[in-house]
C-alpha cells in the first residue's frame, strides 16, 4: 500500500471512481447523489498536491481530496487548526479493505506534520451505515445541520441535512 498525490494522469481513473461512486449513490442513497464535478476544479487540487491516492498493487484503489479551510460547509467552526477531507471514492475492486481507516492513519501523521490539531468531514444525508462506518474509523460524529447558505457548493448540499465529523488529535 503506497499514499502519493494524484497526478494529471490520474484524472481519467479519478472521475471513473466518482461516477463509480455516484453510481452506488443512485442505489443506496439516491437523495443525496454527487454531481459530475468540473475538470478544473480536480486539476487544481491536483496541481495544488491535495488530491491524493492510495494505491495497491500500483493499482488506484481509493481517492480523496483536502482543503485547509472549509468555512462555508463548516461556517462559525472552520479554522486554521484543520484538515477537511473531501469525496473519498473507492474503486469497488478494492471495497471491504478498510481503506477509510488507512486513509484516517495517514492524514493524522499528515496533520500533525502541518500542525493541525482537527481532521474533519461532512457528508450529505442521514445515512446511519456511513455515520456508523466513519465512527468506527475514529471520527466523533459532532451532528446534523442544514447550511445556511450554499450558493456555490455543489448541488449535493443544497438544502441537504449534513453530517459532521471530528477527529480531535489533541485528544488521542
Amino acid at each position: 500500500m503506497k499514499i502519493t498525490t494524484s497526478t494529471s494522469q490520474d484524472i481519467p481513473e479519478i472521475f471513473r471512481l466518482y461516477k463509480l461512486a455516484t453510481d452506488l449513490q443512485r442505489i443506496k442513497w439516491p437523495e443525496n447523489l454527487w454531481p459530475k464535478f468540473e475538470a478544473a476544479l480536480i486539476q487544481t487540487e491536483v496541481n495544488e498536491k491535495r488530491q491524493f491516492k492510495l494505491l495497491i498493487d500500483n493499482k488506484i484503489a481509493c481517492v480523496w481530496a483536502i482543503t485547509y479551510s472549509d468555512p462555508q460547509i463548516w461556517e462559525e467552526q472552520d479554522n486554521d487548526f484543520s484538515i477537511y477531507i473531501h469525496r473519498i471514492a473507492t474503486n469497488p475492486a478494492f471495497r471491504g479493505n478498510d481503506l477509510v481507516t488507512k486513509i484516517v492513519d495517514w492524514c493524522t501523521a499528515f496533520a500533525k506534520s502541518k500542525n493541525k490539531q482537527f481532521i474533519r468531514l461532512d457528508t450529505c444525508g442521514k445515512n446511519e451505515k456511513l455515520i456508523q462506518h466513519y465512527t468506527k474509523c475514529g471520527f466523533d460524529f459532532l451532528g446534523i445541520k442544514k447550511l445556511k447558505d450554499t450558493s456555490g457548493l455543489p448541488p449535493h448540499y443544497h438544502g441537504a441535512d449534513v453530517c459532521f465529523f471530528e477527529i480531535n488529535l489533541n485528544a488521542k
